[in-house]
C-alpha cells in the first residue's frame, strides 16, 4: 500500500530522533480535534494555504529536530524553543538524544535546490503528529517560524489528555516574500531611544517578518553614534534633543550589541548619516565642517533645512572618510545611508557635488550608498538606492539612472503622522494616516512609471519629533507597522482590507503580551484575549 505523505514524514522523523539512541515505549495516542487552517489569523498572510482538518499536538513531549548544514539552522530552533516557553510554559528539547515513539516532532529541514521562489521562501506541513517547515536556509526557517509562534493558540486544551496540550490547525503553509527588503526606520536623533528600546522594536518587527532597520543616527537636533576619531562629536553633538532632554548616544560597543541582535532575528541594520543637511549638531561640534557662516549652537526645535556642511572644504571629506570607516567596520550589512534630503542651505552644484564624493567615501569601504530621493539629482552610480519619500520626479530620474527605490512615501508610509485629529502625538504635515489609509495602497503599483523589479521594497520610517520614549513610539508604530508588514511581504492577490482588519484585530493577545502601548483604532473591531485557562507549567 502507498504510505501517505503525513506517514511518510512520521516515519522520516521518529527515525531522525531515534538514530543513535534506543526509543522508549511509544506515547499513549491523543485524538486531537479538526480545525481549520484556512482560518488562522496570520500576518503577513501566505502566497498559499491549504488546510487538512486536523490538529497537531504541541504539549510538553515536543521534540525539536534539525537536519541541514547551515550552522545556523540549530540556533531558529532553540529561538522558537524559547517562544514556545515564553507563550506556553513549555520547552521543547532540540535535538535530544532519545525520545518516545509517538513523541510530536517540530522537523527543520534544510532543503536545497533552485525550486524556491526566492531565498526566504519556506514550506511548512503540519500533520497530527509532526510539523515539517522545509527551508532553504536558517534564515528562510526564520521566517517560518514567526508563523509557526502565529498557529500555537492562546490557551491550551485541557480536556485532550491529562496534561496540557496547544492544538495548532494542521495542513500546508507556502509561503514567500513579495519584496526581499521590508523595513522600518527610527528617528533615535531628534530623540534618543536606548539599546533595549531599539531590541524591543526589533522583537516586534521580527515577529511580522520584517528584516530592514534603518537608524537614523545624525540630525541637527543630535549625533547619536559614537566616533573615536572625531569624541565631541557625542560629547557636544549628543549631549541634547528635541525640548532640551540630556540626549544620548550609541557607544559602539552599544551599536555592535544592536547588531547582533539584529542578526540573530535575521535582520540587517542600515546606518544612517544625514548630510549635508541636518547637519547642525555636528558643525556645533566641530565648526570646521559649518557651511552657512552663522553662528552655531545646539539646536533643540523642529525646524529643518537651516544647516550644511562646507561642501568644497577637502577638510570635510577627511572627517567623512572617518565617521563612514568606523561606522562601516561595526556594520555586516550592505548598506549605509547618507541622507541627502531637505538640504534648503545647500547650492545645488554644491549638493550634487558633495553627494558625488560621499557616494565614493561609501563605495570606498565596501557599502552600497542609500540616500532620501533628492540624491537622484546627482551624478550618482547605479548601483546606488534612492529612497523615495516625497518627490516621484526625483524617483522616476533614479530609476532612468539605472538605481533601484526604496518606497517610503511620507503620504502613505510615515510612521509619525497622525492618525487623525484626536491622536496624542504625530505630526500631519504629510497627511492623517488612519490604519486603513495606512495598508489600502499597493506598492507594485504607486508611482507609475517605476516598475517592480526597480522596486527594493518597502519602508516605514518613524520620525522622533513628538515622541519621547517607547510607549510613545509604540503608539505611533502600532498597528500601522503591521500593516506595512504584509504590504511588503504578501502577494497583492492576496491582500484584502477587510479580511486584513479581521487578522488584525486578532493581534490583541501578543501586543498585550508584549506590552505594547498600541493605538486602538475604532476602525478595528478588537479581540479580547483569552484567558488563561490553567497555570502554565514551568520548566
Amino acid at each position: 500500500m502507498k504510505l501517505t505523505k503525513d506517514l511518510l514524514w512520521t516515519g522520516l522523523i521518529t527515525f531522525f530522533l531515534c538514530v543513535g539512541a534506543s526509543c522508549e515505549n511509544k506515547r499513549e495516542e491523543i485524538d486531537m480535534p479538526s480545525l481549520d487552517l484556512s482560518k488562522e489569523h496570520l500576518i503577513p498572510i501566505p502566497s498559499k494555504m491549504v488546510a487538512s482538518g486536523s490538529s497537531f499536538r504541541l504539549d510538553q513531549f515536543t521534540r525539536i529536530v534539525t537536519q541541514g548544514d547551515d550552522e545556523r539552522l540549530e540556533e531558529v530552533a532553540s529561538f522558537l524553543a524559547e517562544k514556545i516557553s515564553q507563550k506556553a510554559g513549555i520547552r521543547p528539547e532540540v535535538n535530544p538524544e532519545s525520545g518516545k515513539e509517538g513523541d510530536p516532532v517540530i522537523f527543520f529541514r534544510q532543503q536545497g535546490g533552485t525550486s524556491w521562489p526566492n531565498r526566504e521562501a519556506y514550506r511548512l506541513s503540519i500533520f497530527k503528529d509532526s510539523m515539517v517547515l522545509e527551508a532553504p536556509s536558517a534564515e528562510a526557517a526564520f521566517r517560518g517560524v514567526q508563523t509557526i509562534r502565529q498557529l500555537i493558540p492562546e490557551v491550551s486544551n485541557d480536556t485532550l489528555a491529562a496534561h496540557p496540550i496547544w492544538p495548532v490547525a494542521s495542513g500546508t503553509v507556502e509561503d514567500y516574500p513579495n519584496f526581499g527588503f521590508r523595513g522600518s526606520m527610527l528617528d533615535v536623533a531628534r530623540h534618543f531611544f536606548s539599546v533595549e528600546d531599539v531590541k524591543k522594536y526589533i522583537d516586534l518587527l521580527a515577529y511580522y517578518k520584517i528584516n530592514v532597520l534603518h537608524l537614523h543616527l545624525t540630525d541637527d537636533q543630535g549625533w547619536r553614534i559614537e566616533i573615536k576619531a572625531w569624541p565631541k562629536l557625542t560629547e557636544v553633538g549628543g549631549s541634547t534633543e528635541v525640548g532640551g532632554e540630556a540626549g544620548g548616544f550609541f557607544t559602539q560597543d552599544d551599536y555592535k550589541d544592536i547588531v547582533a541582535y539584529a542578526n540573530a532575528h535575521f535582520m540587517t541594520i542600515i546606518p544612517e548619516v544625514d548630510m549635508p543637511g541636518h547637519t547642525n549638531a555636528a558643525s556645533v561640534s566641530y565648526p570646521f565642517l559649518d557651511g552657512t557662516g552663522k553662528p552655531l549652537k545646539l539646536y533643540e526645535g523642529t525646524r529643518v533645512g537651516f544647516s550644511t556642511f562646507d561642501t568644497r572644504k577637502d577638510t570635510v571629506y577627511a572627517f567623512l572618510d572617518d565617521v563612514v570607516r568606523e561606522i562601516s567596520a561595526i556594520t555586516p550589512g550592505p548598506y549605509f545611508h547618507i541622507g541627502g534630503d531637505e538640504s534648503h542651505s545647500t547650492e545645488k552644484d554644491d549638493y550634487i557635488y558633495f553627494v558625488n564624493k560621499v557616494e565614493k567615501i561609501v563605495q570606498k569601504y565596501g557599502k552600497t550608498m542609500i540616500g532620501w530621493d533628492e540624491i537622484a539629482q546627482a551624478d550618482v552610480d547605479p548601483s546606488s538606492i534612492a529612497q523615495f519619500w516625497a518627490d516621484a520626479e526625483n524617483a522616476t530620474t533614479a530609476v532612468e539612472k539605472g538605481m533601484k527605490v526604496i518606497l517610503s512615501p511620507a503620504k502613505k508610509a510615515y510612521l509619525d503622522m497622525q492618525y487623525d485629529t484626536l491622536s496624542k502625538h504625530g505630526l500631519h504635515w504629510a497627511a492623517y494616516i488612519p490604519v486603513d489609509t495606512a495598508y489600502i495602497w499597493n506598492p507594485e503599483t504607486y508611482l507609475p512609471n517605476i516598475p517592480k523589479d526597480r522596486i527594493l521594497g518597502v519602508e516605514a520610517p518613524l520620525w522622533s519629533e513628538t515622541i519621547s520614549n517607547m510607549q510613545e513610539l509604540e503608539y505611533l508604530a502600532f498597528p500601522r507597522a503591521i500593516g506595512y508588514a504584509e504590504l511588503s511581504w504578501s502577494l497583492e492577490e492576496n491582500r484584502d482590507w477587510e479580511d486584513f482588519r479581521v487578522r488584525l484585530a486578532n493581534q490583541t493577545p501578543y501586543l498585550q503580551m508584549m506590552d505594547v502601548a498600541y493605538y486602538p483604532s475604532p476602525r478595528i473591531d478588537w479581540v479580547k484575549p483569552p484567558e488563561k485557562s490553567r497555570e502554565i507549567i514551568k520548566d
